[in-house]
C-alpha cells in the first residue's frame, strides 16, 4: 500500500502532461462510480417508489376510512405527515446505499485505487459524501413533493387536505428530502468507519430503528425524558406540522440529527487518514 500511495503521489504532482489532482475531479470521479452502479440506480428508485407511492395510498386509506375514525385521531390528523409517510421507509433504502458507498468499494478492494490515487484521503470522503448528499436531496425532495401534492389530491375528497403555504407545510415538504440526506451522510459515514456492508447497514438499523424501540420499553420516566434526543426521533420532527408537545421543535431536532452526523464523519475522517486501506 505504502508503494502504490508514493508512486500515485509522485505521479499525480510530477508526471508531465497530467492533469493536476484538483477536488472537483475527485467528485466528478465519484459521481461516475455512484451513477454507474446498478446498484444506486434500483435503491434510489425504490426510495422515490416509497415516498411517493406510499404516501399516496397511506393518505388515499386515510380518506377511505376517515367517518370511521376517532374524534381523538381526528384531533391529532397530520395531512402533511400522513402524505410523507413513505419517508420512513425510504431511510432505509437511502441509508444502505449511503452504507454501500463506501464499504463498497473496500468489499471489491477497489478503495485502494481510490486511495492510492488521492493519497491525502480525506478528499475522496468530502467527495462522497458531497455527491451523495446532492444525488439524494434533489430526488428526494422532488419526490417528497410530488408525495405531498398526490396525497392532499386524495385527502381532499373528504375536504381534509392542506397546501404549501400553510404554517408550516413547506417546512416539512424540504425536511422530508433534508431528513433522507442526512440518513444518507450517517449511511457513508458508517460505511467508511466500520468497512463493512453488512456492519454499517446494522449500525444504522440499530441507530435508527432499533434504539427507539428499545428506549420505548423504558420506565416512562425514562423514556420521555431521552425519546426526543434520539437521533431518528430528533430528526424526524421536521417532517410534522403538528407537533407533539414531548418533541423537539422542527429545526432544532433537525439539527440536532445533523449534529449526529457530522460526528459520525468527523470520526470516519478520523479514521479513514489514521488506518490502513
Amino acid at each position: 500500500m505504502t508503494t502504490i500511495t508514493a508512486a500515485a503521489s509522485a505521479t499525480s504532482h510530477s508526471a508531465p502532461g497530467r492533469p493536476r489532482l484538483t477536488q472537483a475531479r475527485i467528485v466528478r470521479s465519484e459521481w461516475t462510480k455512484l451513477r454507474s452502479l446498478r446498484s444506486t440506480l434500483f435503491t434510489l428508485l425504490a426510495a422515490v417508489l416509497f415516498v411517493v407511492g406510499l404516501g399516496i395510498l397511506i393518505s388515499w386509506g386515510r380518506a377511505s376510512h376517515w367517518s370511521q375514525e376517532s374524534p381523538g385521531d381526528r384531533f391529532g390528523f397530520d395531512p402533511t405527515n400522513t402524505s410523507l409517510s413513505g419517508t420512513y421507509l425510504a431511510q432505509l433504502a437511502i441509508g444502505v446505499l449511503g452504507v454501500l458507498a463506501f464499504s463498497g468499494e473496500y468489499a471489491t478492494g477497489m478503495i485502494r485505487a481510490t486511495l492510492g490515487a488521492v493519497p491525502k484521503r480525506l478528499p475522496v470522503l468530502w467527495a462522497k459524501a458531497g455527491v451523495f448528499a446532492v444525488v439524494t436531496f434533489v430526488l428526494m425532495t422532488i419526490a417528497a413533493i410530488v408525495a405531498f401534492l398526490g396525497g392532499q389530491a386524495m385527502l381532499s375528497a373528504k375536504h381534509i387536505q392542506t397546501n404549501l403555504t400553510h404554517p408550516g407545510v413547506l417546512t416539512a415538504v424540504i425536511g422530508a428530502g433534508l431528513y433522507l440526506t442526512v440518513v444518507g451522510l450517517l449511511g457513508v459515514a458508517l460505511g467508511a468507519l466500520l468497512r463493512s456492508t453488512a456492519g454499517g447497514i446494522a449500525t444504522l438499523f440499530g441507530i435508527l430503528l432499533v434504539l427507539p424501540l428499545i428506549v420505548h420499553f423504558l420506565p416512562s420516566n425514562w423514556s420521555r425524558h431521552i425519546e426526543r434526543y434520539l437521533p431518528s426521533n430528533a430528526g424526524q420532527s421536521i417532517i410534522n406540522v403538528v407537533h407533539d408537545p414531548s418533541a423537539m421543535q422542527p429545526w432544532t431536532g433537525f439539527f440536532l440529527f445533523l449534529g449526529y452526523a457530522v460526528i459520525a464523519v468527523a470520526a470516519a475522517a478520523l479514521v479513514l487518514v489514521r488506518r490502513d486501506a
